[in-house]
């Protein structure tokens, strides 16, 4: 098991590895999804500030996440189709800023999960 070198880092594990013990399908889709949104942001603050560890760690984490995503998609359905579609265009452009970072594009990305969650919590919440 790697060591885990901040307090901070320990503590964000433990609290999304107890979030995940108790979700059902759905909120694990939320909690990708607020990963995702959350290591796009370090992504970027680590880029502001020259540090490429965080970077390249937030970017992995951003991966993990729409590799969790992909594999969470069922089915043949317009709906399926779209999910995958869209989760593949983020993917390869989280890989293309790992070589050539684009703040603009992981910014964009970063919006349209943002406003995708927002929608998904709306929804939720009316049932």
């Amino acid at each position: 098991m790697l060591a885990i070198r901040s307090p901070h880092e320990a503590y964000r594990r433990v609290d999304f590895d107890a979030r995940v013990e108790g979700a059902d399908p759905s909120h694990l889709v939320g909690l990708c999804y607020e990963q995702l949104v959350s290591s796009l942001g370090s992504a970027m603050f680590a880029q502001e500030r020259g540090d490429n560890s965080l970077k390249s760690k937030a970017l992995t984490r951003a991966l993990s996440a729409i590799t969790a995503l992909k594999m969470g998609v069922s089915g043949t359905d317009a709906t399926a189709q779209a999910l995958n579609h869209l989760y593949e265009a983020a993917r390869r452009a989280i890989l293309d800023s790992a070589l050539n970072f684009d703040a603009k594009v992981l910014g964009t990305i970063r919006q349209d999960f943002i406003e995708i969650s927002q929608a998904m919590n709306l929804s939720s919440q009316s049932n």
